[in-house]
């Protein structure tokens, strides 16, 4: 193979996370016990949203009047599901949100045109079983991109995007793209940074927060930065923050803790 040209981008470096941080599993342990106390600790409900077996949500509720907030989970659209994620509600539990987590279909077996139309079935139910307010929504990875698009269609009345991507396009020059199968037209007509910016005339869902992990890489700095200044100079209001010592896996640790300054800034745009 070639050397590389000075100056030219490792998308593969910068974008398979899991060859980045080689700990990773550990981390993903924490996840699933924590995710199997939660659910020991408050059975949730699970709510089918569509015909398949992987169209269902868990709401965790908070009572019957209570805001809730739809969290979308990562794994590029090809991996994970619900049950690993559960063990964040009860952080919003002890602020008296709800929480709903859908899982969804996973590339390859879908593409990702697909994913969202299913994301998008789960955020409208939730927001027909409350009462037809629009819930914030937020997520990690591919599930901050999502929460951005969520944002762009109104569906959401904030977004909290957490290590989003949200110009796929450089995904085609990595491994990753083996199961997403994204060329540069569909990338882009994929990509929130290129869809309609929210009109910030009407009241809400113009709240965008870009947060990511300090220790991630430089292309993930980049994006979740371009996109708080691209919305936020277009009428959006949004912040951009990168978390220190946190990397693009620990940089969920916060929202196990009801205490931090994320689950705050959630529960503050859940209740708003």
């Amino acid at each position: 193979m070639a050397d590389k040209a000075v100056g030219e981008i490792d998308y593969e470096a910068e974008y398979n996370n899991r060859a980045r941080v080689p700990d990773h599993p550990a981390v993903l342990n924490r996840w699933k016990a924590a995710a199997e106390a939660a659910v020991a600790a408050h059975a949730p409900e699970t709510l089918a949203y569509g015909p398949g077996d992987r169209q269902v949500m868990d709401l965790f509720s908070a009572g019957p009047d209570a805001p809730v907030a739809v969290f979308l989970h990562g794994g590029y659209w090809q991996a994970l599901d619900k049950d690993w994620f559960s063990g964040i509600a009860p952080a919003f539990l002890q602020h008296g949100v709800s929480l709903a987590i859908p899982s969804y279909d996973l590339a390859p077996a879908v593409r990702l045109g697909a994913i969202l139309k299913q994301v998008r079935a789960a955020v409208d139910l939730t927001r027909a079983r409350n009462g037809g307010k629009r819930p914030v929504v937020f997520g990690h990875s591919a599930g901050g991109h999502m929460a951005a698009c969520m944002l762009s269609e109104a569906r959401a009345s904030a977004a909290v995007a957490i290590s989003g991507v949200f110009d796929l396009r450089p995904l085609i020059h990595t491994s990753l793209n083996t199961a997403l199968d994204l060329d540069t037209n569909e990338a882009a007509a994929l990509s929130p940074i290129f869809w309609p910016i929210p009109d910030g005339s009407t009241p809400g869902g113009t709240i965008l927060d870009c947060v990511v992990g300090a220790d991630e890489s430089p292309e993930f700095l980049r994006q979740s930065r371009m996109m708080a200044d691209h919305w936020g100079n277009n009428g959006v209001q949004t912040r951009y923050e990168a978390l220190p010592g946190l990397n693009h896996f620990t940089v969920l640790d916060p929202l196990f803790d009801p205490e931090s300054a994320l689950v705050g800034r959630i529960v503050a745009l859940a209740k708003q």
